[in-house]
């Protein structure tokens, strides 16, 4: 009887120790599947794409883009082919420096996109279809050796130093020594609209016509008794600036309009900007931004408001 009854407590036992065993079992079953469940709940959707998407909408511009023209526009026509060229890496902008009137036959007979001017577009030259899209102003300044006493003139004192009439710089209050009349040769924008804001148009007697704004720098500098102008941008400390008409020519002067010589930058094109290619069209959007009047300014050019 003992022996039977330990048999059945045994029996118990290993029923308990098993029933244990089976509920741990159910517990950590349920725990995987809550961990799936979880899981799958986090998934992206079957088919979402999460890489990044590029836009190939916004290609780089390629092509060329050719100016030609005014040698006083040198400075500002090759930074903003720098500076459009790294903004648009796959375009190329090249520039050569023949004078205003050379730009514009060039820009009329279809050789070049644009035709640099340092002057107003004459009427001859609109009715061919050219466009003038003034992208700056310059002021001319009228120079003087270092050693010229004489810093302020009138305008019809500057009008008759160039017409030949007064030849000495004692006539001026000046020192006894003849006046070395410089100007830039015949075609010349900056020649074309200095005579023209004086009206001497084909009234002046030059002593030197030079071919560059550079040469007439140089020219200025290095003669004794000379004068000449040139673009207000390239005046550096190896001449002087003369006043006119007791008025120094500086930007702020310009834009209030009180002093004499100023005249636009033009970058011209056969037919309206809006008819021209692609990359023209950017390039004139580039002038016209932000960016680039600040490229104006930065070569010493007045921005067109």
């Amino acid at each position: 009887m003992k022996r039977k009854f330990r048999g059945i407590i045994t029996l118990l036992i290993v029923c308990v120790l098993m029933a244990g065993t089976l509920s741990a079992c159910g517990s950590k079953n349920e725990e995987s599947d809550n961990t799936t469940s979880g899981t799958e709940a986090t998934d992206a959707p079957e088919g979402t794409d999460t890489t990044e998407t590029t836009d190939t909408a916004t290609e780089d511009l390629s092509g060329t883009i050719t100016m030609a023209g005014s040698t006083s526009m040198e400075k500002l026509a090759n930074a903003a082919a720098e500076s459009f060229m790294a903004k648009y890496p796959n375009a190329t902008v090249t520039a050569e420096f023949t004078g205003s009137g050379a730009g514009i036959e060039a820009v009329t007979a279809g050789t070049v996109n644009i035709g640099n001017s340092s002057r107003n577009l004459k009427d001859e030259e609109k009715s061919a279809g050219v466009i003038e899209n003034i992208v700056a102003i310059d002021g001319i300044a009228v120079v003087a050796d270092k050693a010229n006493t004489v810093t302020n003139l009138t305008k019809d004192q500057l009008i008759q130093i160039y017409k030949g009439e007064v030849t000495n710089w004692k006539d001026l209050g000046g020192l006894d020594q003849p006046i070395v009349v410089i100007g830039r040769e015949s075609g010349s924008g900056t020649r074309g609209a200095f005579e023209e804001l004086l009206e001497i148009e084909d009234a002046c007697k030059y002593s030197n016509e030079i071919n560059s704004t550079g040469g007439v720098m140089a020219k200025v500098a290095s003669t004794p008794g000379s004068i000449g102008y040139v673009s207000l941008d390239v005046v550096d400390n190896t001449v002087i600036a003369l006043s006119l008409d007791d008025v120094q020519p500086t930007e702020e002067n310009i834009k209030a309009g009180t002093y004499l010589l100023s005249r636009p930058f033009v970058m011209a094109t056969k037919g309206e900007v809006s008819a021209q290619s692609e990359l023209v069209q950017a390039f004139f959007t580039y002038m016209q931004s932000d960016e680039g009047k600040e490229l104006v300014k930065s070569v010493g050019l007045i921005t067109v408001d």
